[in-house]
């Protein structure tokens, strides 16, 4: 008989979700199932063009998930109208959901946020948002799913 590897217990969030990570067989299948310019923003780190994101404008009740793993991202509630282009929002679902990492590209210094779960990238954080955090988190419509209030999560 041989011996399975042994898998590492789950690791939970403050709110409850599974943040661990998926296996890389497990990371290709979600990734599957992307289309060219969803892969281009969620994986190699890319930015949509400002203004033409399906996210902008969503303005029902509910969450905004990760589109490669289905974490919990941002509440609807949370959204705010920034002019930059970009859904914007001011509180995450719940801060362990989301990674900072330094981002120095482009000649600038930001912040740049990641799924904590698939370690997607979602876009980046900026301190010129609104009360009740002055955080701006500033998201790629491709990064996101939206499941209106009633569906998981909400």
């Amino acid at each position: 008989m041989s011996e399975q590897p042994a898998q590492s217990a789950p690791i939970f969030s403050a709110s409850g979700h599974d943040l661990t990570p998926p296996t890389g067989a497990e990371k290709a299948a979600l990734a599957a199932g992307l289309d060219a310019e969803e892969r281009r923003v969620i994986l190699a780190q890319g930015t949509e063009r400002p203004f033409c994101g399906g996210l902008l404008e969503e303005k029902r009740e509910g969450v905004f998930a990760c589109r490669l793993c289905g974490l919990p991202l941002f509440r609807s509630a949370a959204k705010f109208e920034s002019g930059t282009g970009w859904p914007s929002f001011h509180t995450p679902f719940d801060p362990e959901h989301i990674h900072y990492l330094p981002d120095e590209n482009h000649g600038m210094l930001r912040v740049e946020i990641r799924c904590r779960r698939c370690d997607g990238h979602l876009g980046h954080v900026f301190e010129d948002g609104p009360p009740p955090t002055g955080l701006r988190y500033c998201l790629n419509s491709v990064s996101l799913k939206f499941t209106e209030r009633g569906g998981d999560d909400s």
